[in-house]
Protein backbone atom coordinates (compact mmCIF):
# COMPACT_ATOMS: atom_id res chain seq x y z
CA UNK A 1 0.00 0.00 0.00
CA UNK A 2 1.42 3.42 -0.93
CA UNK A 3 1.83 5.39 2.06
CA UNK A 4 -0.16 9.14 2.06
CA UNK A 5 2.08 11.89 1.53
CA UNK A 6 -0.27 15.48 1.27
CA UNK A 7 0.82 17.62 -1.81
CA UNK A 8 3.04 15.08 -3.25
CA UNK A 9 2.78 13.35 -6.63
CA UNK A 10 2.98 9.76 -6.23
CA UNK A 11 5.57 7.88 -7.98
CA UNK A 12 4.53 6.91 -11.71
CA UNK A 13 6.13 3.35 -11.20
CA UNK A 14 4.71 2.95 -7.98
CA UNK A 15 1.36 4.34 -9.23
CA UNK A 16 1.54 1.46 -12.24
CA UNK A 17 2.32 -1.16 -9.24
CA UNK A 18 -0.87 -0.40 -7.42
CA UNK A 19 -3.02 0.02 -10.31
CA UNK A 20 -1.68 -3.42 -11.72
CA UNK A 21 -2.18 -4.93 -9.20
CA UNK A 22 -5.88 -4.13 -8.33
CA UNK A 23 -6.33 -4.82 -11.75
CA UNK A 24 -4.90 -8.26 -11.44
CA UNK A 25 -7.50 -8.77 -8.58
CA UNK A 26 -10.09 -8.11 -11.26
CA UNK A 27 -8.68 -10.60 -13.41
CA UNK A 28 -7.27 -7.92 -15.66
CA UNK A 29 -3.84 -6.52 -16.76
CA UNK A 30 -2.66 -3.26 -17.98
CA UNK A 31 -1.09 -3.13 -21.52
CA UNK A 32 -0.13 -0.75 -23.30
CA UNK A 33 -2.38 -0.11 -26.98
CA UNK A 34 -0.91 0.28 -30.34
CA UNK A 35 -1.38 4.01 -29.60
CA UNK A 36 1.22 3.88 -27.34
CA UNK A 37 -1.71 4.77 -24.11
CA UNK A 38 -2.27 1.98 -21.51
CA UNK A 39 -5.88 0.28 -20.55
CA UNK A 40 -6.92 -2.44 -19.40
CA UNK A 41 -7.47 -5.71 -21.01
CA UNK A 42 -8.92 -9.22 -20.47
CA UNK A 43 -7.35 -11.96 -20.52
CA UNK A 44 -8.14 -12.47 -24.20
CA UNK A 45 -6.14 -9.49 -24.55
CA UNK A 46 -9.06 -7.14 -25.86
CA UNK A 47 -9.46 -4.13 -24.04
CA UNK A 48 -12.00 -3.87 -21.34
CA UNK A 49 -15.31 -1.89 -21.88
CA UNK A 50 -15.54 -1.27 -18.62
CA UNK A 51 -18.00 1.47 -18.61
CA UNK A 52 -20.51 -1.64 -19.72
CA UNK A 53 -19.99 -2.95 -16.03
CA UNK A 54 -23.81 -3.06 -14.64
CA UNK A 55 -24.85 -0.37 -17.10
CA UNK A 56 -28.22 -0.05 -18.37
CA UNK A 57 -27.51 0.75 -22.07
CA UNK A 58 -25.27 -1.60 -24.90
CA UNK A 59 -23.72 1.87 -26.44
CA UNK A 60 -22.62 4.82 -24.90
CA UNK A 61 -24.16 8.52 -26.11
CA UNK A 62 -22.36 9.36 -29.08
CA UNK A 63 -20.81 13.11 -29.38
CA UNK A 64 -23.36 14.21 -32.65
CA UNK A 65 -26.58 13.51 -30.17
CA UNK A 66 -24.66 14.55 -26.87
CA UNK A 67 -23.32 18.11 -28.58
CA UNK A 68 -26.85 19.37 -29.73
CA UNK A 69 -28.70 18.11 -26.33
CA UNK A 70 -25.66 19.72 -24.44
CA UNK A 71 -26.03 23.63 -26.21
CA UNK A 72 -30.08 23.47 -25.88
CA UNK A 73 -30.13 22.07 -22.08
CA UNK A 74 -27.03 24.95 -21.52
CA UNK A 75 -29.28 27.24 -22.94
CA UNK A 76 -31.95 26.34 -20.27
CA UNK A 77 -29.83 27.14 -17.78
CA UNK A 78 -28.85 30.13 -18.87
CA UNK A 79 -32.61 30.69 -18.60
CA UNK A 80 -32.72 29.69 -15.03
CA UNK A 81 -30.05 31.53 -14.21
CA UNK A 82 -31.65 34.90 -15.45
CA UNK A 83 -34.68 33.90 -13.40
CA UNK A 84 -33.07 33.37 -9.86
CA UNK A 85 -30.61 36.75 -10.78
CA UNK A 86 -34.33 38.49 -11.59
CA UNK A 87 -35.63 37.17 -7.96
CA UNK A 88 -32.77 36.94 -5.81
CA UNK A 89 -33.38 33.27 -5.54
CA UNK A 90 -30.35 31.06 -3.71
CA UNK A 91 -29.87 27.18 -5.01
CA UNK A 92 -27.06 25.15 -4.08
CA UNK A 93 -26.08 22.04 -5.38
CA UNK A 94 -23.81 19.19 -4.11
CA UNK A 95 -21.82 17.37 -6.65
CA UNK A 96 -20.72 14.15 -4.66
CA UNK A 97 -19.42 10.13 -5.91
CA UNK A 98 -16.41 8.68 -5.95
CA UNK A 99 -13.27 9.21 -7.08
CA UNK A 100 -13.23 9.82 -11.22
CA UNK A 101 -16.97 9.76 -11.40
CA UNK A 102 -17.13 12.46 -13.23
CA UNK A 103 -18.28 15.30 -11.08
CA UNK A 104 -15.86 17.71 -12.20
CA UNK A 105 -16.56 17.06 -15.92
CA UNK A 106 -20.08 17.47 -15.17
CA UNK A 107 -19.89 20.72 -13.12
CA UNK A 108 -17.49 21.94 -16.15
CA UNK A 109 -20.78 21.53 -18.60
CA UNK A 110 -22.76 23.21 -15.69
CA UNK A 111 -21.16 26.53 -16.12
CA UNK A 112 -19.52 26.56 -19.16
CA UNK A 113 -21.60 29.20 -20.71
CA UNK A 114 -23.41 30.32 -17.17
CA UNK A 115 -22.34 34.07 -16.52
CA UNK A 116 -19.79 33.83 -13.50
CA UNK A 117 -21.01 36.98 -11.69
CA UNK A 118 -24.30 34.38 -10.73
CA UNK A 119 -22.59 30.71 -10.68
CA UNK A 120 -19.82 29.98 -8.82
CA UNK A 121 -17.77 26.69 -8.40
CA UNK A 122 -16.82 25.87 -4.75
CA UNK A 123 -13.78 23.39 -4.08
CA UNK A 124 -12.60 23.55 -0.23
CA UNK A 125 -9.17 22.33 0.58
CA UNK A 126 -8.81 20.10 3.64
CA UNK A 127 -10.19 21.36 6.43
CA UNK A 128 -7.71 22.99 9.24
CA UNK A 129 -6.93 21.91 12.68
CA UNK A 130 -9.57 24.24 14.11
CA UNK A 131 -12.44 23.34 11.78
CA UNK A 132 -12.34 19.75 11.82
CA UNK A 133 -14.48 19.51 15.69
CA UNK A 134 -17.63 21.24 16.24
CA UNK A 135 -16.59 24.54 13.64
CA UNK A 136 -16.31 21.68 10.76
CA UNK A 137 -19.71 22.66 9.30
CA UNK A 138 -19.24 26.19 9.87
CA UNK A 139 -16.89 26.43 7.72
CA UNK A 140 -19.41 26.12 4.55
CA UNK A 141 -21.64 29.05 5.54
CA UNK A 142 -19.48 31.46 4.38
CA UNK A 143 -19.55 30.15 0.46
CA UNK A 144 -23.28 29.74 0.53
CA UNK A 145 -25.15 31.00 -2.41
CA UNK A 146 -25.95 34.81 -1.84
CA UNK A 147 -28.86 36.22 -3.59
CA UNK A 148 -29.39 35.41 -7.59
CA UNK A 149 -26.46 32.62 -6.61
CA UNK A 150 -26.35 29.54 -8.02
CA UNK A 151 -23.61 27.66 -6.33
CA UNK A 152 -21.85 24.38 -7.20
CA UNK A 153 -19.91 22.55 -4.71
CA UNK A 154 -17.28 19.80 -6.16
CA UNK A 155 -17.37 18.12 -3.11
CA UNK A 156 -18.89 19.29 -0.24
CA UNK A 157 -19.22 18.51 4.14
CA UNK A 158 -20.39 15.24 2.66
CA UNK A 159 -16.26 14.55 2.73
CA UNK A 160 -16.76 13.60 6.02
CA UNK A 161 -18.98 11.07 5.70
CA UNK A 162 -16.70 9.40 2.38
CA UNK A 163 -13.19 10.20 2.57
CA UNK A 164 -12.57 11.20 6.13
CA UNK A 165 -14.18 8.49 7.94
CA UNK A 166 -12.70 6.04 5.58
CA UNK A 167 -9.08 7.36 5.69
CA UNK A 168 -9.21 8.03 9.55
CA UNK A 169 -8.35 12.16 8.52
CA UNK A 170 -11.36 12.15 11.85
CA UNK A 171 -12.57 11.07 14.68
CA UNK A 172 -15.04 8.57 15.24
CA UNK A 173 -17.69 10.81 17.50
CA UNK A 174 -16.65 13.63 14.52
CA UNK A 175 -18.01 11.44 12.18
CA UNK A 176 -21.42 10.43 14.36
CA UNK A 177 -21.96 14.07 15.30
CA UNK A 178 -21.62 14.99 11.72
CA UNK A 179 -24.32 12.10 10.22
CA UNK A 180 -26.61 13.62 13.04
CA UNK A 181 -25.70 17.13 12.16
CA UNK A 182 -25.99 17.31 8.36
CA UNK A 183 -29.46 16.74 8.11
CA UNK A 184 -30.72 19.65 10.17
CA UNK A 185 -28.05 21.53 8.73
CA UNK A 186 -29.54 21.27 5.65
CA UNK A 187 -32.82 21.28 6.61
CA UNK A 188 -32.01 24.96 8.22
CA UNK A 189 -30.49 26.08 4.39
CA UNK A 190 -33.87 25.52 3.11
CA UNK A 191 -35.97 26.96 5.92
CA UNK A 192 -34.14 30.35 5.22
CA UNK A 193 -34.47 30.07 1.19
CA UNK A 194 -31.69 28.18 -0.45
CA UNK A 195 -32.77 25.74 -2.64
CA UNK A 196 -30.35 22.17 -1.80
CA UNK A 197 -30.30 19.90 -4.24
CA UNK A 198 -27.38 16.51 -3.78
CA UNK A 199 -26.16 14.70 -6.55
CA UNK A 200 -24.44 11.51 -6.37
CA UNK A 201 -22.19 10.33 -9.05
CA UNK A 202 -22.20 6.69 -8.98
CA UNK A 203 -19.61 4.66 -10.59
CA UNK A 204 -18.36 0.81 -10.74
CA UNK A 205 -15.98 -0.61 -9.55
CA UNK A 206 -14.26 -1.44 -12.80
CA UNK A 207 -14.80 1.89 -14.56
CA UNK A 208 -13.38 3.83 -11.61
CA UNK A 209 -10.12 1.69 -12.20
CA UNK A 210 -9.98 2.31 -16.00
CA UNK A 211 -10.54 6.05 -15.59
CA UNK A 212 -7.51 5.87 -13.29
CA UNK A 213 -5.24 4.29 -15.63
CA UNK A 214 -6.20 6.82 -18.12
CA UNK A 215 -5.65 9.88 -15.76
CA UNK A 216 -1.82 8.55 -14.84
CA UNK A 217 -0.88 8.08 -18.74
CA UNK A 218 -2.03 11.48 -19.54
CA UNK A 219 0.15 14.14 -18.19
CA UNK A 220 -2.15 16.71 -18.16
CA UNK A 221 -4.64 14.94 -15.91
CA UNK A 222 -2.24 13.12 -13.63
CA UNK A 223 -2.34 15.69 -10.45
CA UNK A 224 -6.17 14.65 -10.64
CA UNK A 225 -4.62 11.24 -9.12
CA UNK A 226 -3.76 12.39 -5.67
CA UNK A 227 -2.01 10.26 -2.94
CA UNK A 228 -5.18 9.97 -1.39
CA UNK A 229 -7.15 8.56 -4.47
CA UNK A 230 -4.01 5.94 -4.47
CA UNK A 231 -4.41 5.41 -0.89
CA UNK A 232 -8.32 4.80 -1.80
CA UNK A 233 -7.77 2.47 -4.62
CA UNK A 234 -7.80 -0.86 -1.86
CA UNK A 235 -10.76 0.65 -0.01
CA UNK A 236 -13.81 0.30 -2.35
CA UNK A 237 -15.77 -2.00 0.21
CA UNK A 238 -14.63 0.04 3.28
CA UNK A 239 -16.37 3.24 0.69
CA UNK A 240 -19.40 1.56 -0.08
CA UNK A 241 -20.50 0.90 3.44
CA UNK A 242 -19.56 4.64 4.24
CA UNK A 243 -21.52 5.44 1.44
CA UNK A 244 -24.45 2.89 3.11
CA UNK A 245 -24.35 4.75 6.31
CA UNK A 246 -24.60 8.29 4.67
CA UNK A 247 -27.60 7.28 2.50
CA UNK A 248 -29.16 6.09 5.27
CA UNK A 249 -28.70 9.17 7.72
CA UNK A 250 -28.65 12.11 4.82
CA UNK A 251 -31.36 10.69 2.66
CA UNK A 252 -34.27 13.09 4.10
CA UNK A 253 -37.47 14.46 3.08
CA UNK A 254 -36.36 17.64 3.18
CA UNK A 255 -33.00 17.35 1.12
CA UNK A 256 -33.12 13.84 -0.40
CA UNK A 257 -30.30 12.35 -2.89
CA UNK A 258 -30.69 11.46 -6.40
CA UNK A 259 -28.03 9.13 -7.56
CA UNK A 260 -27.03 9.24 -11.01
CA UNK A 261 -24.89 6.45 -13.29
CA UNK A 262 -22.24 8.26 -14.63
CA UNK A 263 -20.26 5.03 -15.96
CA UNK A 264 -20.79 6.88 -19.81
CA UNK A 265 -19.75 10.46 -18.67
CA UNK A 266 -21.75 11.91 -21.09
CA UNK A 267 -25.14 10.71 -20.34
CA UNK A 268 -24.46 11.23 -16.75
CA UNK A 269 -23.64 15.41 -17.51
CA UNK A 270 -26.99 15.75 -19.55
CA UNK A 271 -29.03 13.86 -16.69
CA UNK A 272 -27.93 15.84 -14.43
CA UNK A 273 -28.30 19.34 -16.14
CA UNK A 274 -31.43 17.43 -16.97
CA UNK A 275 -32.51 16.84 -13.60
CA UNK A 276 -31.84 19.69 -12.05
CA UNK A 277 -33.53 21.93 -14.46
CA UNK A 278 -36.85 19.43 -13.91
CA UNK A 279 -37.02 20.75 -10.14
CA UNK A 280 -37.65 24.90 -11.27
CA UNK A 281 -40.22 26.55 -12.73
CA UNK A 282 -38.51 29.83 -14.83
CA UNK A 283 -39.26 32.41 -17.35
CA UNK A 284 -39.40 31.07 -20.76
CA UNK A 285 -38.85 27.25 -20.09
CA UNK A 286 -39.09 25.25 -22.82
CA UNK A 287 -40.43 21.84 -21.15
CA UNK A 288 -39.62 19.75 -24.88
CA UNK A 289 -36.17 20.41 -24.53
CA UNK A 290 -35.87 19.59 -20.59
CA UNK A 291 -38.06 16.44 -20.70
CA UNK A 292 -37.98 14.02 -17.90
CA UNK A 293 -35.28 12.10 -16.54
CA UNK A 294 -33.95 8.90 -17.77
CA UNK A 295 -35.57 6.40 -15.01
CA UNK A 296 -32.26 4.52 -15.82
CA UNK A 297 -29.57 6.66 -15.66
CA UNK A 298 -31.35 8.93 -12.60
CA UNK A 299 -33.22 8.26 -9.13
CA UNK A 300 -33.35 8.10 -6.04
CA UNK A 301 -31.55 6.16 -3.31
CA UNK A 302 -32.76 2.68 -3.96
CA UNK A 303 -31.70 -0.78 -2.57
CA UNK A 304 -27.81 -1.51 -1.77
CA UNK A 305 -26.89 -4.39 -2.69
CA UNK A 306 -24.95 -6.96 -0.30
CA UNK A 307 -21.25 -6.24 -0.48
CA UNK A 308 -19.36 -8.80 -2.88
CA UNK A 309 -15.74 -8.28 -4.55
CA UNK A 310 -17.36 -6.85 -8.09
CA UNK A 311 -19.72 -4.57 -5.97
CA UNK A 312 -21.08 -1.91 -7.89
CA UNK A 313 -23.44 1.38 -7.01
CA UNK A 314 -26.77 1.43 -5.54
CA UNK A 315 -30.20 0.06 -7.79
CA UNK A 316 -32.24 3.05 -8.36
CA UNK A 317 -35.35 3.86 -7.08
CA UNK A 318 -38.29 6.17 -9.16
CA UNK A 319 -38.01 9.82 -7.95
CA UNK A 320 -40.45 10.66 -5.35
CA UNK A 321 -42.06 13.82 -6.75
CA UNK A 322 -43.40 14.27 -2.88
CA UNK A 323 -40.84 13.52 -0.79
CA UNK A 324 -40.79 16.88 0.64
CA UNK A 325 -44.38 18.05 2.13
CA UNK A 326 -45.02 21.02 2.12
CA UNK A 327 -44.96 21.91 6.41
CA UNK A 328 -40.98 21.45 5.38
CA UNK A 329 -40.52 24.80 4.04
CA UNK A 330 -40.68 28.19 5.13
CA UNK A 331 -44.11 30.18 4.38
CA UNK A 332 -44.07 32.55 1.91
CA UNK A 333 -46.26 36.10 1.10
CA UNK A 334 -46.83 36.89 -2.25
CA UNK A 335 -48.24 35.23 -5.05
CA UNK A 336 -46.10 32.01 -4.59
CA UNK A 337 -47.21 29.56 -2.13
CA UNK A 338 -44.62 27.19 -0.16
CA UNK A 339 -44.32 23.73 -2.30
CA UNK A 340 -42.14 21.19 -1.78
CA UNK A 341 -38.90 21.37 -3.89
CA UNK A 342 -39.49 17.59 -5.69
CA UNK A 343 -43.39 17.51 -5.46
CA UNK A 344 -43.40 20.08 -8.49
CA UNK A 345 -41.17 22.55 -10.19
CA UNK A 346 -40.40 24.97 -7.46
CA UNK A 347 -40.68 28.99 -9.21
CA UNK A 348 -37.55 30.71 -8.75
CA UNK A 349 -38.93 33.80 -6.98
CA UNK A 350 -39.23 31.12 -3.97
CA UNK A 351 -35.86 30.97 -3.57
CA UNK A 352 -35.41 34.57 -1.84
CA UNK A 353 -31.84 35.63 -1.56
CA UNK A 354 -30.50 38.01 0.96
CA UNK A 355 -29.49 41.19 -0.70
CA UNK A 356 -27.42 42.37 1.87
CA UNK A 357 -24.14 41.52 -0.09
CA UNK A 358 -21.39 38.29 0.27
CA UNK A 359 -21.66 36.52 3.37
CA UNK A 360 -18.04 36.81 5.14
CA UNK A 361 -16.73 35.12 8.31
CA UNK A 362 -17.67 38.02 10.42
CA UNK A 363 -20.85 38.29 9.38
CA UNK A 364 -21.78 34.71 11.00
CA UNK A 365 -21.51 35.79 14.52
CA UNK A 366 -19.12 34.44 17.59
CA UNK A 367 -18.10 30.55 17.14
CA UNK A 368 -20.38 29.93 20.00
CA UNK A 369 -23.66 30.38 18.13
CA UNK A 370 -25.45 27.12 16.84
CA UNK A 371 -25.26 26.35 13.86
CA UNK A 372 -29.27 26.79 13.12
CA UNK A 373 -28.62 30.23 14.12
CA UNK A 374 -25.75 30.86 12.40
CA UNK A 375 -27.75 29.75 8.89
CA UNK A 376 -30.61 31.93 10.30
CA UNK A 377 -28.68 35.05 9.59
CA UNK A 378 -28.74 34.28 6.00
CA UNK A 379 -32.03 35.63 5.46
CA UNK A 380 -33.27 38.92 5.70
CA UNK A 381 -33.94 39.32 9.67
CA UNK A 382 -32.05 37.31 11.82
CA UNK A 383 -34.11 34.33 13.22
CA UNK A 384 -36.73 34.97 10.21
CA UNK A 385 -37.25 32.97 6.65
CA UNK A 386 -36.84 35.56 3.84
CA UNK A 387 -39.30 37.65 3.24
CA UNK A 388 -40.07 38.42 -0.63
Amino acid sequence: MTAVVADQLPDADAVYAVLARLAAELGLRIEPRKNGRMALVGPDGRRVQAWRENYPYPQRLGRKAYEPAKRKLQIELLKLQRSVKTSGGRVLILFEGRDAAGKGGTIRRFTENLNPRGARVVALDKPDEHEQGENYLRRYLPHMPTGGEIVMFDRSWYNRAGVEQVMGFCQPDEYATFLLDAPEFERSLIAHGIAVIKLWFSITRTEQLSRFVSRQDDPVKRWKLSPVDLASLDKWDEYTRAKEAMFARTDVLAAPWTVIRSNDKKRARLEAMRYVLTLFDYEGKDASVVGHVDPLITGGVGPLPELTAAESEPVLAPLKRSRIPAAALPEFSGTGSAVPLTARALPAHLVQGDPGGHPGVERFGAADRNLHDQVALLGDQPGQPPAL
